[in-house]
């Protein structure tokens, strides 16, 4: 067997295990994955369409289209502080590549967000939006660069946080901070045009707005785009560079 098939057979059954662990004894393991985004959609778009009264159109499917992908986002980010730690056994007990470990996080968020697809696309339908031919190629882009982006931060957040256990609630505090900083539940064009030209350095706005671009048939923004994949790049480096530099004092401190 090949080091590269072996890896293959290794995430697989790690894959099944965070499988096994978050779906046991749950009968409704789909809906319970898709529950979350939408209960909060529909919450948002109470207090914002029905009170405040905002005027942008399709509102649900607005939500909806910035909601999911943030979802995904915020699940592997926010597991990042733990993955290390709830598989300390396996990490001193076992050798082999424990960024494995924060992959598979990053893939089992990814195929939530997949199956959490059709949902989007029935509201597309019953909402009469048109679905443009960028769908072949933005899908799988934007699919490659968030799984990039958080498997980058899931490894960074575990590795760091074997060694300064206050990051898991920093993490808490900045993902909370970042949902407000970035469009959301509000349009880019809502943001005061003294600060719009900062999106384009924003880690995780361009991403959301090219979701949002692409679920309500808009043009895909090139320069975003190109933004979400620099930042993506970056934080790989990083994120990497971070592991390999620490990763033989794990077992140490666990």
């Amino acid at each position: 067997m090949t080091k590269f098939s072996h890896t293959i057979d290794m995430t697989i059954e790690l894959l099944r295990k965070e499988f096994r662990v978050r779906y046991k004894q749950l009968a409704l393991g789909y809906v319970w994955s898709i529950a979350s985004p939408l209960t909060y959609a529909a919450l948002y778009y109470f207090v914002f369409k029905m009170i405040f009264e905002v005027k942008t159109p399709n509102y649900p499917l607005f939500l909806v289209a910035g909601l999911f992908p943030w979802q995904w986002l915020t699940n592997s980010i926010s597991a990042g502080a733990m993955t290390f730690y709830g598989n300390a056994s396996l990490i001193k007990k076992t050798l082999f590549p424990r960024y494995l470990i924060s992959l598979v996080v990053a893939v089992q968020d990814m195929i939530h967000f997949i199956v959490s697809l059709p949902i989007i696309i029935a509201m597309i339908l019953f909402m009469d939006v048109k679905m443009t031919g960028a769908w072949l190629w933005a899908l799988p882009a934007l699919l490659i660069i968030q799984f990039a982006i958080t498997y980058s931060l899931n490894l960074l957040t575990a590795t760091i946080n074997l060694f300064f256990r206050d990051l898991e609630r920093l993490v808490q505090l900045a993902m909370t901070f970042l949902f407000y900083m970035t469009p959301v539940l509000y349009a880019e064009t809502m943001i005061p045009d003294r600060f719009r030209h900062l999106i384009i350095i924003h880690p995780i706005a361009p991403l959301i707005i090219s979701w949002r671009h692409l679920f309500l048939g808009e043009p895909i923004q090139m320069a975003y785009l190109a933004s979400s994949f620099v930042w993506a790049s970056a934080l790989l480096l990083v994120s990497q560079y971070t592991y390999n530099k620490l990763q033989w004092r794990f077992a140490e401190v666990l």
